[in-house]
């Protein structure tokens, strides 16, 4: 009788933890979050001039518009893509490869190609400001015949008869239609959220951490010697001024090109000074290939032209120890997160 209690005890101990289900094994996955693809504004930051009000940001969108930017077959000779004169280890400029833009059939460019980043506060794009909307800003090069030599239409049809992108138009807008709209709004959705905000300078005015003696240093020279032009949190009033460089072989008269105005002849768009390690070449030429380069022409290099900048004008010094903190100081508005953050690279 006893062995039999135990043989049912047993019985019933094995039959209980062999019915509970298996312990459950997560696998881990990525989340896309509505919240990682929404615009955004840092605190303190002025308002944005683009605001997304008629074209607002989806996941769907977003994701169109990053296959857009990193697509060659909107280039003559499929060749070329936004992508390939604005990469992101380069802060999405075009990098040390090429001071001048290039394009189709290994051409070259007049102008450097700018780097994208906090697009929505700019109210006129590109170096002479010739476009006064970011969502009109890709029609440029793709017409530029050094850059990507094609017109919309024949755009809108090579993409409208991909498979791929029947499917992605489909996943933004609920059908497959593709028109010039849809396909500008897309790239706008993309190239609106590159904004670069997690520099070292950002960390330190949210009370994370601290600079250097040097870098306070070079805050102050920053302050007393750039600020006019490159203001906080920008680090640019997006003005246009000549800042008297020498006129190259390429004659460039900046914004007069377009408005034929002499208050406008040799002005360029002032660029802002995130990023600029990892954004050289620098001017609109891309004729400097070193900050230390650029803060020379400003302090010996100023050539008296006509229309030259008030501010420029204006005798500048600086000595060995000012420069060495202000380039301290200039390295910490580059934005690491921003160059390597996996939403804005190219998808595999």
């Amino acid at each position: 009788m006893k062995l039999l209690k135990t043989l049912i005890f047993l019985f019933l101990f094995i039959s209980f933890f062999s019915c509970k289900k298996d312990p459950e094994i997560k696998v881990a996955s990525v989340i896309q979050s509505e919240d990682n693809y929404l615009p955004v504004v840092p605190e303190g930051w002025p308002t944005p001039v683009y605001k997304f009000q008629d074209n607002p940001v989806t996941y769907d969108g977003f994701t169109l518009g990053r296959h857009l930017f990193y697509e060659p077959m909107i280039s003559e000779d499929t060749t070329i893509s936004c992508g390939s004169c604005h990469m992101q280890t380069f802060g999405f400029s075009n990098g040390p490869s090429h001071a001048l833009s290039h394009g189709v059939h290994n051409l070259l460019g007049t102008r450097n190609a700018p780097a994208l980043y906090n697009l929505t506060w700019h109210s006129l794009l590109r170096w002479d400001g010739g476009v006064i909307n970011l969502e009109t800003q890709p029609i440029n090069p793709i017409k530029d015949p050094h850059e990507m030599n094609m017109d919309m239409d024949s755009v809108l049809r090579r993409i409208g008869n991909s498979a791929k992108y029947k499917t992605l138009f489909k996943k933004a807008f609920g059908d497959t239609v593709v028109d010039s709209q849809r396909f500008l709004r897309a790239f706008a959705q993309f190239t609106g959220l590159l904004v670069s905000y997690n520099s070292k300078y950002d960390k330190v005015k949210r009370g994370e951490e601290g600079f250097t003696t040097s870098e306070n240093n070079g805050y102050n020279v920053y302050k007393s010697k750039c600020a006019s032009c490159h203001t906080e949190p920008l680090f640019s009033d997006y003005k246009f001024r000549n800042k008297g460089l020498p006129v190259t072989v390429l004659q460039d008269s900046g914004r007069w090109m377009l408005t034929h105005a002499s208050n406008d002849l040799f002005e360029f768009k002032t660029p802002s000074l995130r990023n600029l390690g990892f954004t050289a070449p620098y001017m609109h030429d891309g004729r400097f290939n070193t900050l230390d380069q650029v803060i020379t022409f400003f302090t010996s290099g100023v050539a008296t032209l006509p229309n030259l900048d008030p501010v420029m004008a204006a005798p500048h010094t600086i000595t060995t120890q000012e420069k060495n903190d202000l380039l301290s100081f200039l390295a910490t508005l580059n934005d690491y997160k921003f160059i390597n953050d996996p939403r804005f690279s190219e998808i595999q």
